[in-house]
């Protein structure tokens, strides 16, 4: 069973930094690109980053192009987000998917 757990979420001003992570389990997570998503207030799920299997491809939605950086562990079957300078815009609940499969999402919200 595909399993993808997200973290590090939380309030964080503009200007400042943040780190997501995921842990993946069940699948093998080395064989896979991985996407991460977000779902900002009433509106629909937009895709934000991907990454290739190996970690050495990466590409990046225009809106976080730039301030947001993807990595990815498979020793530890886990992946990264580093958010710099994220602004009110990037308030949402973000989502580590694989495939079909999502996470729980983690909550972070920009302000000030």
């Amino acid at each position: 069973e595909v399993q993808l757990v997200e973290s590090g979420g939380g309030l964080v001003q503009p200007g400042g930094s943040l780190v997501l992570s995921c842990a993946a389990s069940g699948f093998t997570f080395s064989s896979y690109v991985m996407n991460w998503v977000r779902q900002a207030p009433g509106k629909g799920l937009e895709w934000v980053s991907t990454i290739d299997p190996g970690g050495s491809t990466t590409d990046y939605a225009d809106t976080v192009k730039g301030s947001f950086t993807i990595s990815r562990d498979n020793a530890k079957n886990t992946r990264y987000r580093q958010m710099n300078s994220p602004k009110p815009g990037d308030t949402a609940v973000y989502y580590c998917q694989h495939r079909g499969s999502r996470g729980q999402g983690t909550q972070v919200t920009v302000s000030s």
